[in-house]
């Protein structure tokens, strides 16, 4: 077996490393030496009862898992690649009941009901209070009191947040409760939010719990919202009063953390990149808000267990075997972008996976998503044409997640 020169003990899911910064080096190492590679793991340190995974990390072999349930499946560990040594695995069977970690049949089932709210007309349903929002957003940041200002919480959270109470018709006064529950739920790995295991589950629980809720009013009296048409009619092929909330747990992570955290990345990326910024409020190019959720990924993996024995790349895997896709690395492989090491927004093609690989599990909300980038950075440009960069972000700890937790910025 191949082996590649990394950092002794490197595991790429470490939350120590994601918050230092995407491990760029070691992927280039990992793509040209080992692409699939076995990556060790100490028994019992990650929630799983194994001794590591399989880390994939070229463009085609991402996708060939993805594009594969029938071989690498959600649902027996989960789609996420990496929790901590405090979870149980009754914790985990739970987490089965999310689309994410479901396969067809049943993800099939529930993914036709749930698009029924991410439809083209729907999005263009949204877009003119989306833009009202932006502007509003971009606005009241540019107007708040003291020289500088946190982009993520003022800028970057709201518009998000925003769009899914719109979608849902959660009312807008709630939405900071869906903020904090989804911050808990994923930033159990870094200490300074001092948040548990348990904590999360409590946040996921009240979460549901508050979707639940929503969904028994709906079918009680019905309204004009996608919550009436996603659960009024559970007998018709709706969604039952539990599958909802579990889908709105997913739709606050998947549709809140991602989006923030691609907006955030990509305005830092336009002021260190000054003259990308330049151009973009020239020209606009439709092109920006793919190169900018490549450029973010602002989720850098996901996992799937081998349903029997087969192989990726060449590499025998074995059935039960986890592994890891890693969507941070296949989105900087030279094979299929051209210096990818370029903030290019004007990119195209731009074949990215930051939406998932294919397959099943194809981001539901990508236009919903791509939207939210370019009205907000169309506002910004609009309002805030000449923000600077007071310091330089602060990451977020996390297995899986490429989060910024806070990004000072000013008006020039």
């Amino acid at each position: 077996m191949p082996c590649p020169a990394l950092p002794d003990g490197f595991d790429a899911t470490d939350p120590d490393v994601l918050q230092s910064g995407v491990p760029h080096p070691e992927f280039a190492e990992l793509r040209r030496t080992a692409p699939v590679w076995w990556c060790p793991q100490e028994r019992g340190t990650t929630g799983f009862d194994d001794d590591g995974y399989w880390a994939v990390t070229r463009h085609e072999d991402v996708k060939y898992v993805s594009t594969h349930p029938e071989l690498f499946s959600s649902t027996p560990n989960t789609a996420v690649v990496r929790f901590n040594e405090h979870i149980g695995r009754d914790q985990i069977e739970v987490q089965k009941l999310i689309m994410l970690n479901m396969d067809p049949p049943e993800h099939t089932r529930v993914r036709q009901i749930v698009q029924r709210g991410f439809t083209p007309r729907a999005i263009r349903g949204l877009e003119t209070t989306l833009r009202e929002r932006a502007a509003r957003i971009v606005d009241e940041a540019g107007k708040r009191p003291g020289s500088d200002f946190d982009f993520v919480t003022d800028i970057a959270v709201e518009l998000p947040l925003q769009a899914i109470a719109e979608l849902i018709g959660v009312p807008q006064e709630d939405r900071s409760r869906i903020f904090d529950w989804s911050n808990k739920m994923v930033a159990y790995d870094d200490p300074e939010y001092a948040i548990t295991e348990e904590v999360g589950a409590e946040a996921a629980m009240e979460l549901i719990g508050y979707s639940m809720n929503m969904a028994a009013a709906r079918k009680e009296c019905p309204a004009k919202d996608i919550v009436s048409q996603l659960v009024a009619a559970e007998d018709e092929g709706n969604l039952s009063t539990d599958e909802f909330g579990f889908f709105v747990l997913l739709l606050a992570v998947a549709g809140n953390e991602t989006t923030r955290n691609a907006i955030s990345h990509g305005m830092y990326a336009f002021l260190t990149h000054p003259e990308q910024w330049e151009l973009y409020k020239r020209e606009r190019p439709a092109t920006t808000a793919e190169e900018i959720v490549r450029w973010a990924t602002p989720v850098t993996a996901f996992q799937r267990t081998a349903t029997q024995d087969t192989e990726i790349g060449g590499v025998t895997i074995r059935q039960g075997d986890r592994v890891g896709m890693f969507y941070s690395s296949a989105n900087n492989d030279p094979e299929v972008f051209e210096h990818p090491e370029r903030f290019d927004i004007t990119r195209d093609p731009n074949p990215h996976i930051g939406f998932g690989g294919g397959g099943p599990h194809f981001c539901l909300g990508k236009s919903l998503a791509v939207k939210e980038i370019d009205l907000i950075f169309n506002a910004l440009a609009d309002t805030l044409p000449d923000l600077r960069l007071v310091s330089d972000p602060r990451r977020l700890r996390s297995a899986w997640i490429n989060g910024i937790k806070e990004l000072r910025v000013a008006p020039a």
